[in-house]
């Protein structure tokens, strides 16, 4: 990322090289034991009588909930995600139900905005891109759904989303009852150039919504159709009977409709980096050509997929190797997949939770 310079913390361990399988769980339980084994023992012992509250932080598409959900495959129920945006979607759904719920009572107390709580909650209802939420009515909602976790370790995923919004998070734990406890920025640098690649070539099941990217995560199977000359992915949910999945209208054009919210997502970085007297953890999801071999192991590089069609046998053949992208300095580089990253993450983490 431009204007920052983000430390670069390897995996590298002493001993013989594993090449792990990192899509599959069970192989990824055994790679973080051997990898942050010790560090997870300590967290988990921490998390046993204590909580802590972290604010991700990343421009969009940059893998905020990857590493959250891998988080809780590590520690289970004793860390929560509470993703902004969903929760507003989650409250905007479920209205009916939502606002006759003890949360939403919580709410109605905690609310405190420069316009009436039925103003806010008419913007809620019309969703409009022109009217936004104030930020104090997504605090309150932010606030009562935590309040509604009990005594879990928080990552806050969404706040801040707006230059107004850095104060808030500063004292939010305050707010929270979370007095007692560290709270702390996670911070993730993703190249322009990976986020306009996940973009580029991510397609979507129209029957169940979910995603896949025919370049860097493909299904099971991959099916090849002769006359339009083009692979498609065939999605992995066996409700969907392999149902073709395809590419999402604008995806094509990759970063270039999201360029204002991604460079307001780099300001609020950039700000928020300048902050002094709380911690911050600090993530690079990619790392240059040339210092690679030291640092990482060839199985923590995100893969790229190469598709060639055998006429003979009639199969999709799909290859694979290490993904290069240009890091925003224009430096070669590959691209880290997820689990690297969190461990970058966790061997950071026990500083910061002054854990000894």
């Amino acid at each position: 990322m431009k204007g920052l310079e983000f430390p670069l913390v390897g995996t590298k361990i002493p001993g013989p090289i594993i090449k792990y399988d990192l899509a599959n769980v069970a192989v990824r339980k055994k790679y973080f034991e051997a990898k942050v084994g010790k560090e997870i023992a300590a967290i988990s012992k921490y998390l046993k009588s204590n909580t802590f509250m972290a604010f991700l932080l990343g421009k969009k598409n940059s893998g905020k909930g990857t590493y959250s959900s891998l988080l809780r495959e590590i520690f289970g129920d004793k860390i929560a995600t509470v993703a902004v945006g969903d929760l507003v979607r989650e409250v905007h759904k479920n209205w009916e139900t939502y606002s006759s719920s003890v949360e939403y009572t919580q709410v109605k107390k905690l609310y405190r905005g420069y316009i009436s709580l039925k103003e806010a909650e008419n913007r809620l209802h019309s969703r409009s891109t022109t009217t936004l939420l104030p930020s104090e009515y997504i605090l309150a909602l932010l606030k009562a759904r935590i309040a509604s976790l009990g005594k879990k370790a928080v990552i806050i995923d969404g706040l801040p989303r707006d230059i107004d919004q850095i104060s808030y998070s500063l004292f939010f734990r305050d707010l929270a009852n979370y007095r007692d406890d560290p709270d702390f920025f996670v911070m993730i640098d993703t190249p322009m150039s990976v986020i306009d690649e996940r973009i580029k070539y991510r397609v979507v099941c129209l029957k169940c919504n979910s995603s896949k990217n025919t370049k860097l995560n493909i299904t099971q199977e991959i099916e090849y159709d002769s006359q339009a000359k083009k692979f498609y992915l065939l999605c992995d949910n066996p409700d969907c009977n392999k149902n073709r999945m395809v590419p999402k209208e604008g995806d094509s054009l990759g970063i270039v409709p999201i360029s204002a919210r991604l460079e307001k997502d780099e300001r609020i970085l950039l700000q928020v980096f300048k902050l002094h007297g709380i911690s911050k953890v600090l993530l690079r999801n990619h790392v240059s050509v040339s210092e690679a071999e030291n640092y990482f192991d060839e199985c923590e590089l995100t893969p790229e997929y190469v598709l060639n069609w055998d006429a003979k046998k009639s199969i999709v053949k799909v290859g694979k190797k290490p993904w290069t992208i240009k890091d925003d300095s224009g430096v070669e580089s590959y691209s880290l997949s997820a689990p690297a990253v969190v461990v970058s993450l966790l061997r950071q983490l026990p500083k910061v939770l002054q854990i000894h």
